[in-house]
């Protein structure tokens, strides 16, 4: 099948940096190497989509299963194609990719989510364009070539791997990272840390007040440790003061500086990454 409009996507981000916010209008269609690999991905013979979630989430989408008995990567594409000539745009094609990566459908199978996420991220970034682990799309700047698409789109993710990165972490910050964004990053980050505290204690403050409150005093609401002995207690002030730190060197500064005048390269991120990653993972052992 012919697909028509293959300008793709990529003129898409020239018109909404123009118009200053996100998906103004609907996207022009992909172009037909574009929509096939996306289609080869999503219904990849053993990774993929089975026969049957491709025909739910084809009628959820109100796309016509045209040819539904014809291989599965080649039913979708003859699908999204047939739809996308028709509307002119890729809005549907979008709302496909959203229903076949829905996060909530993936709990308990993080692994498998995170493997599609980066494979169709690898396609979008050519067009400018990623899927956030939070089921959203975004706008970034778009890949020149696939080589650079498919380095942003594993690149992060190993790096984070093999530094063994709490996930929550991940969460918080992996859109900034791939968009280069370690200014907002390292916010995020940090942010993710007094969220975790507010969670387990239901206190309401931030920073230094809530790293006191939460972890501070003779009688601390958590601890990190038995808090009986004079090495632990030492241990729980050392903590304490560790988060007060990562507040304020990183912190406040992303909040209350222009970015144009605080500088965070990709290697400093990582680092306050494994400095967060470990007080994660203090704060979910606590007592």
């Amino acid at each position: 099948m012919k697909l028509t409009g293959a300008r793709g996507a990529r003129s898409y981000q020239r018109l909404v940096r123009a118009q200053k916010h996100l998906m103004a209008t609907k996207p022009p269609p992909f172009s037909a190497g574009e929509l096939e690999s996306l289609c080869k991905i999503l219904a990849d013979t053993t990774h993929g989509l089975t026969g049957s979630e491709i025909e739910s989430f084809l009628t959820q989408a109100k796309i016509k299963d045209v040819e539904p008995g014809i291989t599965k990567w080649k039913r979708l594409y003859n699908a999204l194609a047939t739809r996308q000539n028709r509307d002119g745009n890729a809005d549907r094609v979008f709302g496909f990719i959203r229903l076949g990566l829905d996060p909530a459908r993936y709990v308990g199978q993080h692994a498998v989510f995170e493997d599609r996420r980066t494979a169709i991220n690898a396609v979008l970034a050519l067009c400018g364009f990623e899927y956030r682990p939070d089921g959203k799309f975004v706008i970034v700047e778009a890949a020149s070539t696939l080589s650079e698409a498919e380095a942003r789109a594993h690149r992060l993710r190993a790096a984070l791997s093999s530094r063994g990165v709490h996930p929550d972490v991940i969460a918080a910050c992996r859109v900034e990272l791939v968009q280069h964004n370690a200014f907002h990053a390292v916010l995020e980050a940090s942010k993710s840390v007094g969220e975790k505290l507010r969670r387990r204690t239901g206190l309401q403050s931030d920073g230094a007040q809530l790293t006191d409150e939460a972890l501070g005093g003779d009688s601390p609401r958590l601890k990190i440790n038995g808090f009986t002995s004079d090495s632990e207690k030492s241990e729980q002030r050392g903590f304490t003061n560790l988060m007060k730190g990562l507040f304020g060197v990183f912190r406040n500064p992303t909040a209350h500086t222009p970015r144009t005048e605080w500088n965070m390269t990709e290697e400093d991120a990582l680092d306050l990454f494994s400095i967060a990653s470990y007080v994660h993972r203090r704060i979910d052992r606590a007592i």
